[in-house]
């Protein structure tokens, strides 16, 4: 077998290993106008987008995948800086020189080398414009004052996936601002408690965003057939459950 042979069977073998491990995961395929988004449903906070050869993350955790056997990234976007969504080992693990990272100011003390949004800016990173909007919590609170979310700490980031708009809510409560969000084809909406909503809260949210497609994620031992329930008479919203706890 001469070299090239050779270093192309292993590259082959690469790919298809590569996607026989993504492919342990439950993924949605959607057209937009730059080609298919292709969603993996990793678990919990964390998400893979693919569109147009380029391979985004949100929120990447090493407990949830062995992510040495994942695409590497074009670019990975931190929610906040909690445990259960930053995960330094799993970005070493899918970063290279060239990966774009997105990450809040907590975040960037944790990790370094990525670009800090703050809520309300907007970018273009690696051809794909992201806005940066709130999460926190305004009723959940650890103690008096001091809620598992304090306003000002934590994203969620809506994707222009070509003619789709992507919302990743991150850790929030159905807040005030979620009025802003608007267009939203596909949103996650968190349903954790005590940490995030409960199914009344995403119920309400989602009726003031009105995506296409409503993805509970991030839901714990939460039953995410009450939230079908509360909005089976919404039309136009349709709930689609992943295995996303």
């Amino acid at each position: 077998m001469t070299k090239w042979a050779f270093l192309l069977v292993a590259c082959s073998f690469c790919f298809l290993f590569g996607s026989a491990r993504t492919a342990e995961f439950e993924q949605d395929v959607f057209p937009t106008s730059q080609g298919n988004l292709k969603i993996t449903f990793i678990g919990h906070g964390t998400l893979m987008f693919e569109l147009g050869g380029k391979t985004i993350y949100v929120d990447p955790v090493s407990n949830l995948a062995d992510f040495s056997r994942f695409p590497k990234a074009d670019l990975i976007l931190v929610t906040h800086e909690h445990g259960d969504h930053l995960d330094p080992k799993a970005i070493d693990l899918l970063r290279t020189e060239n990966t774009g990272l997105i990450l809040t100011e907590k975040a960037a003390e944790k990790v370094k080398g990525g670009i800090v949004m703050k809520n309300g800016q907007t970018i273009v990173e690696k051809g794909i414009k992201i806005e940066a909007v709130l999460a926190y919590n305004i009723v959940h609170r650890r103690s008096a004052g001091n809620p598992y979310h304090p306003k000002g700490h934590g994203n969620g980031y809506v994707f222009a996936f070509g003619d789709k708009r992507v919302y990743v809510a991150g850790d929030t409560e159905n807040i005030p601002e979620m009025k802003e969000v608007k267009n939203i084809d596909i949103a996650f909406l968190p349903m954790n408690l005590p940490y995030t909503m409960t199914p009344e809260m995403v119920a309400q949210a989602a009726k003031v965003i009105r995506p296409k497609i409503l993805y509970p994620y991030h839901y714990g031992d939460t039953d995410p057939s009450l939230l079908v329930n509360l909005l089976k008479d919404q039309p136009g919203v349709e709930v689609r459950i992943r295995r996303m706890k």
